[in-house]
């Protein structure tokens, strides 16, 4: 276990942040301590330890600080003052008194793990719906391009190519564990990474001491409402990232070449509602993406099948100039670099991604590829070698006569999103059926007898203690856009499930939706995914949406495995074979 004293991590953290407008150290000149580790859990202090006094919505680290002193904490980080907390503190034990003990600990985190974002590129993504299908896909396109890359989503982490699973229910992870994650890649050789960047993260300065390079946003829609309280709270957590490309450089030296050679970019989706206020952001250099209008990065002759996407590729040279090309051996200019800022190219490219939310997914990756020297050539080929990711319209075959999809949609926005494209598919499924059958009759062959339109299947549920207005708003959308829906369990939490699903059955009824004829509500989230196969026909479509790739479900307190590609696998094991849905273990299985 590596050690560090406190005297030298501030005086780190001082060095990296003298004359800037980044949050400078609190002065100390009292006895040095040595650290083991920094924690805001009781449960992991260990003599030497830095307990970490977190304040947060629902919690708060100061009355434990006792507890932590007795455990054999050696520094304690709290907002408010001995006295304030009727403390005596002993001999020893160093208390630091601060503004926000949140934004204090980015800082020593960073100074612990030596800073390491100074030696990467960091590219930084953000957004409602799409940031980990845009971090992985931008991936792929990063590896084909020859760089040495690492990846931090919600879904996984990715060091030289190994990839790691993260906690349950993870979005950004805290800052320690952030700069950890860092400075193990810069240590394996990484030059670049991807960083999916959450409000919460944002919010909670847990990217704070982190130097982004390059940030780019997906799309800003309703979420997170819960915890930010606002709207306007909530985007000025996802303009934060932005705003963190106007700050003071850290003042610090790099032996990262192509980080001397990045030009700190804004990369912005030109269709969402969100650029018109994150443009004013005066960030050093600013391209844009979109499909509706003219932008750097723009998608044509967009071709949506059942099983891949169709697009040409149009990229304007407008902003996209590197300022001083860097000799590695995947840039080749397709002009001498004088002539790049009005160059225009094109490239045609097939994706097995499907859906127009992931053309924008597919554009913002693009857009930050070549920021960073990857060719037109290297990003198409990236495009198309990018396989079904985790959870992400992820289609699960188990020999049955229509196709089931496992998605992670859990927002308005998302869920809308996943119906279009899944209503897309079945078109163009219906439309193909439909050819067959012409094809039979005009050789004399036995025609289709079934003629009924297609339906569009979805279960999903809508999370406890989080935002509650968006269960009513995602069960209006699966009301007007699905033929058939199904509510369900995800992550109740401490609310009350039927409570849950009683709020989501009304938004059913305000589109005209009929429970038992075209909505139904069944608690248990296993026997809803087989409910739903039961009313499938060949020529219809079952979207399970809400969960994606996670890995366990929250009843009360408690975390249930879970996963809903396993659980689906096993419904349709089970269906196929006349067999009733299995207890998969979760707590509502024999509930009514």
């Amino acid at each position: 276990m590596h050690t560090r004293y406190l005297k030298q991590l501030l005086t780190d953290w001082g060095t990296a942040v003298h004359n800037t407008r980044h949050l400078q150290p609190p002065t100390y000149t009292g006895p040095d301590v040595q650290l083991t580790h920094l924690t805001e859990k009781t449960s992991e202090i260990k003599p030497g330890a830095g307990f970490v006094a977190r304040v947060r919505t629902g919690s708060d680290g100061h009355p434990y600080i006792g507890k932590a002193i007795e455990l054999g904490a050696s520094l304690i980080l709290a907002q408010r003052s001995p006295a304030e907390l009727g403390l005596t503190i002993p001999d020893g034990v160093v208390y630091l008194q601060v503004a926000d003990t949140a934004e204090s600990l980015a800082w020593l985190a960073a100074a612990w793990e030596g800073f390491p974002s100074r030696d990467l590129v960091v590219i930084g993504i953000t957004g409602t719906d799409g940031k980990s299908s845009t971090a992985n896909i931008l991936y792929e396109i990063l590896r084909t391009a020859g760089l040495k890359v690492g990846l931090l989503s919600t879904i996984k982490a990715v060091i030289g190519g190994e990839a790691e699973p993260l906690a349950l229910h993870v979005t950004t992870p805290e800052a320690p564990v952030v700069q950890h994650y860092l400075r193990r890649m810069v240590n394996a050789g990484m030059t670049h990474v991807i960083l999916e960047t959450t409000s919460h993260a944002l919010a909670q300065y847990r990217v704070t001491a982190v130097h982004f390079d390059i940030a780019a946003i997906t799309n800003i829609t309703h979420e997170h409402l819960d915890y930010h309280g606002s709207w306007e709270a909530y985007f000025a957590a996802k303009a934060s990232l932005f705003e963190k490309l106007t700050m003071d450089d850290l003042r610090y030296t790099t032996n990262n070449k192509s980080k001397r050679h990045t030009t700190k970019t804004a990369v912005l989706n030109l269709d969402d509602s969100s650029y018109d206020r994150l443009q004013n952001i005066p960030a050093p250099r600013q391209i844009t993406y979109a499909i509706h209008q003219p932008a750097d990065f723009t998608a044509s002759s967009i071709i949506y099948a059942a099983d891949q996407t169709r697009f040409e590729l149009n990229i304007t040279y407008k902003s996209v100039l590197w300022d001083d090309p860097i000799n590695l051996s995947f840039i080749r200019p397709l002009r001498p670099p004088s002539l790049i800022e009005s160059s225009h190219y094109h490239v045609s490219v097939s994706s097995s991604l499907v859906g127009e939310f992931n053309i924008y997914n597919m554009l913002a990756a693009a857009a930050m590829a070549s920021l960073v020297g990857a060719t037109p050539d290297a990003i198409k080929q990236g495009l198309e070698a990018v396989a079904a990711i985790d959870g992400r319209m992820q289609r699960i075959h188990r020999g049955q006569p229509f196709p089931v999809i496992v998605d992670f949609a859990h927002t308005p926005n998302a869920l809308a999103k996943a119906l279009a494209a899944a209503r897309t598919m079945l078109n163009q499924q219906s439309t193909a059926n439909s050819q067959h059958s012409t094809k039979n009759q005009l050789t004399n062959q036995q025609p289709a007898t079934n003629n009924q339109q297609p339906k569009l299947i979805t279960a999903f549920g809508s999370a406890g203690k989080r935002d509650v207005e968006k269960r009513r708003l995602m069960a209006e959308i699966a009301a007007r856009d699905a033929d058939l829906v199904i509510l369900t369990a995800e992550d109740p939490r401490t609310e009350s499930l039927d409570d849950i699903l009683a709020m989501m059955a009304d938004g059913c009824r305000s589109q005209g939706g009929v429970e038992g004829e075209t909505f139904w509500r069944i608690p248990d989230r296993g026997k809803a995914i087989y409910f739903a196969l039961t009313l499938a026909r060949p020529q219809d479509l079952v979207l399970i949406c809400g969960k994606g790739h996670e890995q366990s479900m929250c009843f009360g307190t408690i975390e249930y495995p879970w996963d809903d590609r396993e659980a689906t696998r096993a419904a349709l094991d089970a269906f196929l074979q006349g067999q009733p849905m299995p207890n998969l273990g979760l707590p509502t299985f024999d509930m009514t």
